[in-house]
Parts: C-alpha cells; sequence; structure tokens
C-alpha cells in the first residue's frame, strides 16, 4: 500500500505538474509571440528548450502507468505519447524560425489540447491520491474525518 502512494505523490504529482507548468509555459510564449512581444528567434528556442524533456517525461510517465497497472492513467496519456512519438520520428516536434508564424495558430490548439489533457490527468491524480491517502491512514468514518483538522 505504501508504493503505491508513494507512486501517487513523488512520482505522478510531481510530473503532472511539470508537464503542466511547461505545456502553460509555451501556450505563453506562443501568446506573446501572436501579440508581437517577443520575437520569432527567442520564441522558438524557448520553445525548442521544453520539447524533449516534455516528450520524455511523457513517455515515462505513460510507461510507468502501463507497468504499474494503472489503466485509466495509462489509456488517458497514451494518445498524447504516441502523438508526440509520431512527431519525434517524422522530425517535427521542433518549431521552425522560419515558419512559425504559418503553424502559429495550429500549434497553439496542439498545446491548448494537451494543457486540458494534463489538467485532466492531474485532476484524476490528486483524485487516486486522495482516495490511497485516506485509504492509507485509515480513515473510515465521518467522526475520523473531523479529527484530521
Amino acid at each position: 500500500m505504501g508504493w503505491n502512494l508513494f507512486f501517487w505523490l513523488v512520482i505522478c504529482f510531481p510530473s503532472n505538474i511539470a508537464l503542466l507548468a511547461s505545456t502553460f509555459y509555451q501556450i505563453l510564449i506562443l501568446s506573446d509571440l501572436e501579440a508581437d512581444y517577443v520575437n520569432p528567434f527567442d520564441a522558438s528556442s524557448r520553445i525548442n528548450y521544453f520539447v524533449l524533456p516534455e516528450f520524455i517525461g511523457q513517455g515515462v510517465l505513460c510507461a510507468l502507468c502501463l507497468f504499474t497497472g494503472h489503466w485509466v492513467m495509462f489509456l488517458l496519456t497514451v494518445p498524447v505519447t504516441c502523438y508526440h512519438v509520431m512527431l519525434y520520428v517524422k522530425r517535427q516536434h521542433l518549431i521552425d524560425v522560419t515558419e512559425v508564424f504559418r503553424v502559429l495558430n495550429a500549434e497553439k490548439r496542439f498545446r491548448i489540447a494537451k494543457l486540458v489533457l494534463y489538467l485532466t490527468v492531474l485532476i484524476v491524480t490528486i483524485f487516486r491520491l486522495t482516495l490511497i491517502a485516506v485509504f492509507y491512514l485509515g480513515i473510515e468514518d465521518d467522526d475520523d474525518l473531523g479529527n484530521l483538522w
């Protein structure tokens, strides 16, 4: 039981927060580029800096969910992982400086969809973490919940 709590608290929760923050930062950079607050070279280099670590983190999280038997989390994360693998194999995972304005709307929509998925995964993670913690602490009655505060 302790390993399950460790998995949700130490592995899933921080990695979900990191993926969420990375995607949110990329959306902010694309919005700044659209509003002409940042030049295309800076925007591309800032976004490309986070692309490969995000792909690796997403793949590791998906593989961990598969190997630990958390099927719902695996099924939530496998579509975006497969899409990341497809982008990497086609060598389309980095944003090109010369074509950044042509693909700006598509990149923003893709990252907003990833943000929604990561928020969903974070909500599921928080829910599972709460359930495991309540079960691990042995709280069964409503009277016991009052003693926690």
